[in-house]
Order: C-alpha cells, then structure tokens, then sequence
C-alpha cells in the first residue's frame, strides 16, 4: 500500500477525503466514499472508451506511446522479431519466459500436432458460400470448436486449458488456410509437422494439388516476423473483449471468437485493408499531394497514421519497413509500396500531421507486404487473427488467474425518463 495520496475537497459538502494513488492511478471504487450522504451512491468516474482508465494489473505487454517502445515480458519487439519465432514468443506471452530448446521443441511438436482440425470444420467450412466474408467464416469455425471439446468449459482446470490452449493456437492456422482454400474451392491441405508455424500457414493456404510444396524461406521467415509483431498489443479492443468474454468462465473458444469478432471492425484488424485499399484509390505518387490535400480538409482519412497508444513512429513500422526490400526480391516489387513512401514522405514533412503526432502504424506497411506474399486483402484480419490468438490465450490466463478480477460489470449513467405509467395499447 502507498502513502501516496490525493486530497479532494467536495464543494457540495466540505468534506475533505484522502483517495490513495497506486502506480499512478486512484482506485476507482474509492470515489464511493465521495458523497453527500448516507443514502447517496457515490462518485462514478465516467470514460468512454476507457481513454484513461486502467481495468487490470498485466505483466504481459508493455508500451511507451510517447517514445514508440513495445515490449513482451520486457523484451524489446525489435529483439523479438528480428532474433525469435512465433512460437517462441507465444511461448513467452504464455508462460512469462522465454524457452530453452528441450521445451521450444516441446511445445512446437505439441502445437503442430493438434493443428489437424476435426471433420466437423471441414464440413462447416464447405456450408460457407465461396464468396463469404473471411471473418466471418473464421470467427464461426473458431466459435464451433467449443461444441466439439467437451472439456472446453473447464477453465479452472488448468491442465484441460493448457491443450485448449495449444488447441486454438494450432487450428487458428488451420481454419484460416481452410478459408483461404474455401474461397480458391481448393481441398483441404494437412499441416506438415517437419515445418515451422509459418512455413505451415503457407503450405496449407498455397499448396496446389498433386504437386509438391516447401515454403520460400524468405517469405516463411517474414510472416513469422509478422505474426510475432501481431501476437499481443496491451487492452485493446479485442483483448478487452477476450478478458470480457473470458470474465464470465465462458469457454476459451467462445472467448476468442468473441475477440475475433472485435478485431474485425476497420479500426482494429481491418485496418492494414483498409490501407490497402486507400492506397488502390490513390494509385500513382504523382497523386499523393492531392489526396494529402484531400485529408487535411477533411474530405478523406490517412489509414495507417496515427494510433491510440502511439504519439510516436509505431516500432512495428519501422521493422516491418526493413525487411520489405527482401521481400520484394523474392516476389518482384509492389507498385503501391512506391505511393506508400511518397505518402510517408509528404505527410511526415506536413506541419498538419507532424503537429498531430500522426506517424505510420503497423498497418501502413504489412498489407503490402501480405498482399506480395500472395494473401488477397479480405485474408488480412485473418491472419491478424491468428497472429493475437496468443497473445488473447495469455491475457485470459491471466485475468483467470488474477484474484481481483471479477465478472466484466461497467456502470453506467442512465440519461432515459424517470419512472412513468404504463399506456394501455388502445389509449396510445
């Protein structure tokens, strides 16, 4: 307990109380004890959107907006990607340290091996019409796994949520690919268990059939790198809708369709598609200063600039900028990436948004890089998807295990009428 406190006098009665500061913030049901009296409720803190309140105490992610650092269990992201693998990092959200190799091999092989999805999804998948939204069908398949593990509702056991676990990081991958290969109406590709996270992501999106396939090491290692920038971002929407969902001892699957579901608005998962699409619209650089114009009268918006935690070069950007020039090699060059640095280019060097703070995000650049990698634009919050599902199984461990987590139960300021009488139906 600190000694730290704020002294707050209210003015409507005189009365002076002592509110304790802990780590910086004032716990908020001790503003009950402000009130006029015996028969009053107290004092509400009122914060749409949660712009400045903290809803749990996590050793998980870590972000200093204000000087563009990421870190995982306190390790820098820049460290994680360029050195670590997806798994490894799951690993590491997980269970709070990195592992040796006995148990990265362990856990690679017990990831791999539950990647085969049940008949059922199979089944459920070729239901979809080939046109279905992506996320759509994700969240569905995800959302229909818990009606096929019987053991699924056992949270507190934490043996049967380990291989829940393991279960919905491995078939994540999985039912995404089975998307992929819904909407091409190409069969059903089995994971391989000699390949890498990534390198099976690709193979059972890609692999044709009758003919052999190994991943492109190039591309195998930078969609690892982006599924390890993607695993876990703090509280945000999605990650707050798993602890929501995961608050009420619902199922681990039903808890990440649930945060699936909120990843898949425009403003959260979408968004790399939705500068993608930005991008299409202004389709040479020679019409980047128009549409800069466009924006700053308010008549457009700059995807991919600006961020709710970030008042600085969102760290993911730059790494995922480095290694665009590799991939590019591989798979020949981008023609929107030469629209995308122009814009980069124009809108850093703008009083309007450099005032504003308003720097890429990591969504400016993966889309590109995606989009060269063969993924059509309706897959990208899917693999985005994929990617959080680890870092959504490690906030719901830990919010199952922190005991002052109680069910999700905001308040609310009711603005509707005050007590009225009922209307007969034949006197409205």
């Amino acid at each position: 307990m600190t000694d730290e406190q704020l002294t707050v006098t209210d003015q409507r009665t005189g009365r002076t109380h002592e509110l304790p500061i802990e780590a910086g913030t004032i716990p908020a049901p001790q503003l009950r004890e402000v009130k006029t009296g015996d028969d009053d409720f107290g004092l509400m803190s009122y914060d749409p959107s949660f712009k400045n309140t903290a809803s749990t105490r996590s050793a998980i992610t870590f972000i200093d907006g204000d000087n563009g650092v990421l870190r995982y269990r306190g390790y820098p992201i820049e460290q994680l990607a360029e050195e670590g693998t997806f798994l490894e990092t799951a690993y590491l959200l997980l269970f709070g340290e990195l592992p040796d190799s006995g148990e990265l091999d362990d856990w690679r092989m017990s990831v791999t091996q539950q990647m085969p999805v049940p008949g059922t999804i199979e089944q459920l998948m070729k239901s979809f019409r080939d046109d279905a939204d992506p996320m759509g069908m994700f969240i569905s398949a995800i959302a229909a796994l818990s009606t096929l593990y019987p053991k699924a509702g056992d949270v507190r056991d934490s043996k049967a949520r380990l291989l829940q676990i393991r279960r919905l990081i491995a078939q994540a991958a999985t039912i995404a690919a089975l998307v992929y290969r819904r909407h091409h109406r190409l069969p059903y590709v089995a994971p391989d268990e000699e390949l890498s996270y990534a390198g099976n992501v690709l193979r059972m999106m890609f692999k044709k059939p009758g003919e052999p396939y190994r991943p492109e090491p190039v591309l195998e290692r930078t969609l690892d790198m982006l599924l390890v920038l993607h695993a876990d971002h703090e509280q945000n929407c999605s990650a707050t809708t798993m602890r929501g969902i995961g608050s009420s001892l619902a199922d681990p699957y039903s808890a990440v369709a649930g945060a699936a579901a909120a990843l898949s608005g425009p403003l959260h998962g979408g968004a790399n598609q939705a500068v993608m699409e930005m991008l299409e619209e202004i389709g040479e650089t020679s019409r980047v200063p128009e549409f800069i114009g466009q924006v700053k009268a308010g008549e457009g918006r700059l995807m991919g600039f600006g961020h709710r935690v970030y008042r600085n070069y969102d760290p993911r950007a730059k790494i995922v900028k480095q290694v665009v020039d590799d991939v590019f090699a591989v798979t020949g060059r981008n023609r929107l990436i030469d629209v995308a640095l122009e814009l980069e280019k124009v809108a850093l060097e703008d009083d309007y948004f450099v005032e504003r703070r308003l720097y890429p995000n990591v969504d400016f650049y993966s889309g590109i890089i995606y989009q060269a990698i063969g993924f059509p634009t309706n897959m990208f919050p899917v693999l985005f998807a994929v990617a959080r599902t680890a870092g959504w199984l490690a906030q719901w461990v830990e919010m199952l295990e922190d005991p002052e987590q109680k069910i999700a139960r905001p308040r609310q300021i009711y603005i509707g009428p005050e007590e009225r009488e009922y209307v007969a139906l034949n006197e409205r």
